[in-house]
């Protein structure tokens, strides 16, 4: 058996386990892992991470952290598609519902909380499974956040201002032609981002792209077991359209009225996530047939483009062998998953 990247790496990774034995009957009783080994379980969205996480943390008497940046928020839930409080209160789940939907949340607040996440559930002995679908996220905890100046209010207003009068399309033109490489990595969608990057111009004269991260290698502190879990995109993309369905009937429009009511609209990232923009801007219009198709079309549509975004993301992200979850069934993937973490330093 091996491990296959996707179709535009045909670079293959050899298996260390040869036929596959249940966990419970190679192991007998649970081997306690080195201090600070991690695993790292991503994937582009509704490839089925977490039902892996759960399995995995089964296996290897783990404790989930969430590595997704709106599932920090109360409220967002549906959209999320976060893990319900049976599947919570089985297996312990970090950095859910830790901010209102007003507070910011960024890269560098998730480096320092998953990091104490990751202590305490090596305290006692137990694997931390950082499990999600934010490539930003999962580089930071790896390498350390990256270089940058911290915002000054006057300049970041100055911006927003800027956004608001302009919009973001424009601002995104600005960006593509001071920072083309990094523009690449987003859409013109991603407000937060593209204000972030004109700042850091703004103060440093320099791009995005010319800022380093802090390390060039891995954190020596912790030793990073990094899986990128897929299906073929011909596979990948129905399941997506069906999973946004899904999110609709589950009365995710409601959701968005009452995260409207508690002031999603002031926070510029949680506005901008995928299917809340979209919902928060059909909830703008009449609201009639035809406004609802555009909302639904725009959803699937988005959600299929951030799938494709995670896949180039992670292709550049070395430390990530790729398993094919559509030729596996989950508790075999799980299985393969966990006794290369057991069997490896």
């Amino acid at each position: 058996m091996s491990f296959v990247t996707p179709e535009c790496q045909a670079t293959t990774l050899s298996s260390p386990f040869g036929t596959i034995i249940p966990l419970e009957k190679k192991i007998k009783g649970f081997p306690k892992t080195k201090p600070k080994k991690i695993l790292l379980i991503a994937g582009p969205t509704a490839c089925g991470k977490s039902a892996l996480s759960l399995l995995l943390a089964k296996l290897l008497h783990g404790e989930v952290i969430s590595a997704d940046s709106m599932q920090v928020y109360r409220g967002m839930d549906i959209g999320t598609v976060k893990v319900s409080q049976e599947d919570q209160a089985a297996v312990p789940h970090h950095l859910l519902d830790i901010r209102h939907v007003q507070e910011p949340f960024n890269v560098v607040d998730f480096y320092y909380e998953a990091r104490q996440c990751c202590e305490s559930i090596l305290s006692r002995d137990r694997v931390p499974l950082v499990v999600g679908g934010s490539g930003f996220y999962f580089r930071t905890l790896i390498y350390g956040p990256p270089e940058g100046p911290p915002p000054i209010p006057d300049i970041r207003h100055s911006l927003e201002e800027e956004m608001e009068e302009l919009g973001s399309l424009k601002m995104f033109e600005k960006l593509k032609v001071l920072d083309p490489n990094y523009a690449k990595t987003i859409t013109s969608n991603d407000r937060h981002k593209i204000i972030r990057a004109m700042e850091i111009v703004t103060l440093t004269g320099k791009s995005v792209s010319e800022h380093k991260w802090e390390q060039i290698h891995p954190l020596p502190d912790f030793s990073h077991h990094c899986w990128f879990v897929y299906k073929p995109r011909e596979i990948l993309y129905p399941l997506i359209d069906a999973r946004c369905e899904q999110i609709l009937e589950a009365g995710f429009l409601e959701e968005v009225q009452e995260l409207e009511k508690a002031g999603i609209r002031t926070n510029p990232s949680a506005s901008q996530a995928i299917g809340y923009r979209q919902a928060l801007d059909f909830l703008s219009t009449s609201q009639d047939e035809k406004a609802n198709n555009e909302f639904v079309r725009k959803f699937k549509t988005a959600s299929r483009h951030y799938a494709k975004r995670q896949f180039t993301w992670f292709r550049k992200e070395p430390l990530f062998r790729w398993l094919d979850v559509d030729r596996h069934d989950l508790e075999t993937a799980a299985e393969l998953i966990a006794q290369d973490f057991l069997s490896t330093p």
